[in-house]
């Protein structure tokens, strides 16, 4: 009898792909999405009037009857807020004007694009829930779902993907040429996670510092670091700490990288064998 695999715990924040890899996701909050329905009634309402006014002006000049003008009416109604919602959400794959604006998109529950089926569910049901109620029906569902879901999402499969991402951190600085030599033979693994994380957080802020304080924090630092590296360079403090958290990190991902190569090798059924021993 086969042994049942580990199970997959999903967080809030993630979403299970057909390969059961989860991936993280980062829904749109509940104020921001607010903002973009607001700006989508706000532009519907702009196209409503805009061919209210053109039914009026046709009226006037006895282009539509009586009968041909409620009928109008009726059309122009349904086509701002179901085709053209609709249309504009399946051509664009989840955007709107709204979605342009705070940075998100409409995508399936299980991370892929929204079609005309889910498009067509969200504008009809948003008749009700958008424009019938103004958007309390929305607010109030929105407000107790895990990804501000309205009544439309939820029936359609469907929640509002953030589409911005922060920037990356800018690329860490390597070790100091004037350590080079110093890096190959320096002995940093005693160093506390603690006060090496502190390090770290130093290098990334330095230049954000005050000159002043800069230097005080760098001499405090580096006093307390050398008492877990050795040898100790004869260079300032910044340029130490800068050398520490280089080959700190350079010596961390190198040996990522070897456990790695060792699972790799692993898996193809090769036999690896810890650096230094011979493979029997």
């Amino acid at each position: 009898m086969p042994t049942p695999g580990p199970a997959v715990e999903i967080q809030q924040d993630e979403i299970l792909t057909g390969e059961a890899v989860a991936l993280d996701v980062q829904p749109v909050g509940y104020f921001l999405r607010a903002v973009g329905v607001l700006i989508d009634m706000v532009a519907g309402v702009a196209l409503f009037l805009l061919l209210a006014a053109a039914a009026s002006w046709a009226a006037g000049r006895n282009v539509l009857g009586g009968d041909l003008t409620s009928v109008f009416t009726i059309v122009v109604l349904v086509l701002v807020t179901v085709v053209i919602p609709t249309a504009v959400e399946t051509a664009t794959r989840g955007r709107s004007l709204g979605k342009l604006v705070i940075g998100a998109r409409i995508v399936r529950t299980d991370g892929g694009a929204a079609g005309f089926r889910q498009a067509f569910i969200r504008a009809l049901v948003g008749v009700f829930e958008l424009w019938f109620t103004l958007g309390a029906v929305a607010g109030i569902v929105g407000a107790f779902t895990p990804r501000a879901e309205r009544l439309g999402d939820l029936l359609a499969g469907t929640y509002s993907e953030r589409t911005r991402t922060p920037k990356l951190p800018p690329e860490p600085p390597g070790v100091p040429p004037v350590l080079a030599g110093w890096a190959a033979v320096a002995d940093v693994g005693r160093l506390p996670d603690r006060l090496a994380r502190r390090i770290a957080q130093f290098v990334r802020q330095a230049r954000d510092l005050e000159p002043a304080a800069r230097t005080r924090t760098a001499m405090s630092l580096a006093a307390e670091t050398r008492t877990f590296v050795a040898p100790v360079p004869a260079v300032d403090p910044e340029t130490f700490l800068l050398g520490v958290v280089a080959v700190r990190r350079e010596r961390e991902l190198r040996a990522l990288r070897g456990e790695d190569e060792r699972a790799a090798a692993l898996t193809a059924g090769v036999d690896v064998a810890p650096r230094g021993f011979p493979v029997r």
